[in-house]
């Protein structure tokens, strides 16, 4: 899927666009033991109960893809016959009217998913008439090519809020609020099927994750029984291994200051091209371009056996998970030095009767502690 398809689903969470007519619900404590299993109809609810619901289930579909949003993707043989696969097209064929359906999804996720927290699980399924789009883009709300159904889970934690004071406005008084338990944005969740090209795509699943370092591989594995893509913080951390064992003695200041260049050139330029595409490479790719930056015939004879020990042999990675574009780091054990990215020149290194140096280019405008400092003039330079 790409931004452009989650962000149209995204607009469906209101209460007047969607066709969500209940919501099933389990509430787990971090024992792995249910506390309460329902099923909410919307129409029950009050339309702040509702709003807030919606926005909670919309989330599940934010954050960028490829870091947030995970593609999926079943086999052949997986889509044909497999246990995780029927049982995600009997909970959207069923549009969640198959209980024993639901209950085993409630076991999956329960039996796999670890939680510090109590949470619940919510399982909405929307039926979504999607309109025709003319050349310009338009829709066409009396016009439809197909209708999309889909399921969207998501597991919310559910934490103890502290008691304190407050105000209230219907009498005009302070007065003290209890502790009560409050729903959170959610940890983790998936959709299912795909929304690819505008179209329904049962050959991939759409899995969420909120946190970057903790992507719960073991609900990857019991829900689609695939192998779990490594979470945004290992995936920077493997990139870092790659460059330093393929330069090995050569990694010094400017190899890794070209990569870095490169992948931010690729990232702006994949932006301005308006494809709407994820930008990812493979290991063809960056192999291209560990050979621009100024690795040797001989580090690159091995790059591939690297590559595949970090990442794995087909893995692809997307470059804005690997590196920020925003952002030049150089950091020593006792300082840390953040740079423009555009003005990442400005530093060298240097061996000076023996001693490492970092040396920054000091033009104009330099401050110590937000004040503004004079450098002293060279010894040897005449008085006037």
């Amino acid at each position: 899927m790409i931004d452009k398809e989650t962000a149209e689903l995204r607009r469906r969470f209101k209460p007047d666009k969607n066709n969500i007519t209940k919501i099933y619900g389990c509430y787990v404590n971090e024992k792995k033991e249910r506390i309460t299993q329902f099923v909410q109809g919307v129409s029950m609810l009050s339309p702040e109960q509702s709003e807030s619901l919606f926005k909670i289930l919309k989330k599940t579909l934010g954050g960028s893809i490829g870091k947030n949003l995970i593609d999926i993707e079943f086999t052949t043989e997986q889509v044909s016959d497999s246990e995780e696969h029927k049982l995600l097209m009997k909970l959207r064929n069923s549009e969640l009217r198959d209980e024993q359906a639901v209950n085993e999804m409630f076991d999956k996720i329960i039996n796999s998913y670890s939680s510090e927290t109590n949470y619940l699980i919510l399982i909405a399924c929307d039926v979504y008439d999607v309109p025709t789009r003319t050349k310009n883009d338009e829709e066409l709300d009396d016009a439809s090519e197909e209708v999309f159904t889909y399921i969207l889970c998501s597991i919310c934690p559910v934490k103890l809020t502290k008691s304190g004071l407050g105000f209230s406005s219907v009498d005009n008084s302070f007065r003290n609020i209890g502790a009560d338990m409050a729903i959170s944005a959610p940890e983790s969740g998936f959709m299912f099927p795909c929304f690819d090209d505008r179209s329904t795509n049962i050959y991939n699943a759409l899995y969420y994750t909120r946190s970057t370092t903790e992507n719960h591989p073991e609900l990857i594995d019991a829900v689609f029984n695939v192998a779990p893509p490594k979470p945004v913080d290992e995936q920077k951390e493997s990139f870092r291994h790659l460059i330093a064992q393929t330069a090995e003695d050569d990694c010094n200041y400017e190899f890794v200051q070209s990569v870095h260049d490169h992948f931010t050139e690729m990232i702006e330029d994949h932006k301005n091209s308006k494809n709407p595409e994820p930008l990812v490479l493979g290991k063809k790719e960056i192999k291209r371009v560990f050979e621009h930056c100024g690795a040797s015939e001989s580090e690159i004879e091995s790059f591939d056996e690297k590559y595949e020990e970090n990442f794995g042999e087909n893995t692809q990675i997307h470059p804005q998970n690997v590196i920020d574009p925003k952002q030049f780091e150089v950091k020593t054990p006792d300082v840390t030095i953040k740079v423009n990215p555009e003005r990442s020149y400005m530093l060298e290194t240097k061996i000076i009767e023996g001693v490492k140096y970092i040396m920054i280019r000091a033009e104009e405008g330099v401050e110590v502690n937000g004040v503004s400092i004079k450098f002293p003039r060279p010894v040897n330079e005449n008085e006037e």
